[in-house]
């Protein structure tokens, strides 16, 4: 499963696909989406990198990313933004644009 990250993971060198979960605490969207990601997580073990990532304790990187909306899904592939998800995307969703990547 992802696990929250204090700095960006060497993540250009992965060739499997990363799926960013950018969100707040005191969002109520985000404790949709997050049950949503973490399952997947389980799910994609070994075929998809998942980070969380707390626009508010990762000011820098929800910055880099341009991050306005919580919750935003950001799927990468070799090192290049494939899909920008904001708002809640459900899980069929979700998994099917993994697959297409792996």
């Amino acid at each position: 499963m992802g696990s929250y990250i204090s700095v960006l993971l060497p993540v250009l060198i992965m060739t499997k696909p990363v799926l960013y979960d950018f969100f707040a605490t005191w969002c109520g969207p985000c404790r949709i989406q997050s049950p949503i990601v973490h399952d997947l997580a389980k799910k994609m073990e070994g075929l998809v990198d998942v980070q969380m990532v707390d626009v508010d304790e990762h000011g820098d990187l929800a910055n880099k990313y341009s991050i306005s909306v919580v919750p935003t899904l950001i799927i990468e592939k070799d090192g290049k933004v494939i899909q920008r998800l904001e708002g809640v995307t459900d899980a069929a969703t979700l998994e099917s644009l993994l697959r297409a990547l792996i």
